[in-house]
């Protein structure tokens, strides 16, 4: 299941997007967040509970301004690096 954390607005479209087929819960990029944007969450997915990286409730409608210190737009973020299955990718379309 991929989810999408984020919004569009008249500025753009922002969102920090995790693929719980791929995410372990290995904790790795909510270490690297410098923000504490990211946290482990568990989900009922595919029948069984699984425990994946999620974007913090009180991040998720300002995502644009709570991650742009990490250059989402370079797709180089530290979540995006520390993740070794790449479960974390990033939309980042300003307009």
């Amino acid at each position: 299941m991929i989810t999408h954390y984020g919004y569009i607005d008249g500025s753009g479209e922002y969102y920090i997007v995790v693929d719980s087929d791929k995410c372990s819960g290995c904790r790795k990029c909510v270490i690297a967040c410098p923000e504490k944007a990211l946290e482990l969450v568990t989900e009922f997915i595919d029948l069984e509970d699984k425990t994946v990286a999620a974007i913090a409730e009180e991040h998720r409608k300002k995502i644009r301004y709570t991650c742009t210190g990490c250059k989402p737009e370079t797709q180089q973020t530290p979540c995006i690096s520390a993740c070794p299955s790449s479960a974390i990718s990033i939309v980042w379309n300003p307009r």
